[in-house]
């Protein structure tokens, strides 16, 4: 199993634009195949140094987690998201 998580810093970090983003990302459940959970959650103390949303996504295989990179559905929620990011961090790992 393969625990992909990734940190979204927003240009915008009004509690509006982080529910619209988060929205966006959740909006990926169930439309592909790959993966086998989704959670997206959003920063609960708002710190200078916290990131604005977390997304950790569960696929069973490195092939799963290529295929899910590349779906029609993901490459449009990186395209909105890259519009409204500053910055984004990943790791990949086995668990």
């Amino acid at each position: 199993m393969i625990k992909h998580i990734v940190f979204f810093k927003l240009k915008n970090r009004s509690a509006e634009s982080v529910a619209e983003a988060a929205d966006v990302l959740r909006s990926m459940d169930g439309k592909i195949e790959q993966l086998k959970s989704l959670e997206v959650g959003t920063d609960i103390l708002r710190s200078e140094r916290s990131y604005d949303i977390a997304l950790t996504a569960t696929v069973d295989t490195l092939d799963d987690l290529q295929a899910y990179q590349v779906h029609p559905v993901h490459r449009e929620i990186i395209e909105y998201i890259n519009g409204v990011k500053e910055v984004s961090y990943a790791v990949d790992y086995e668990a």
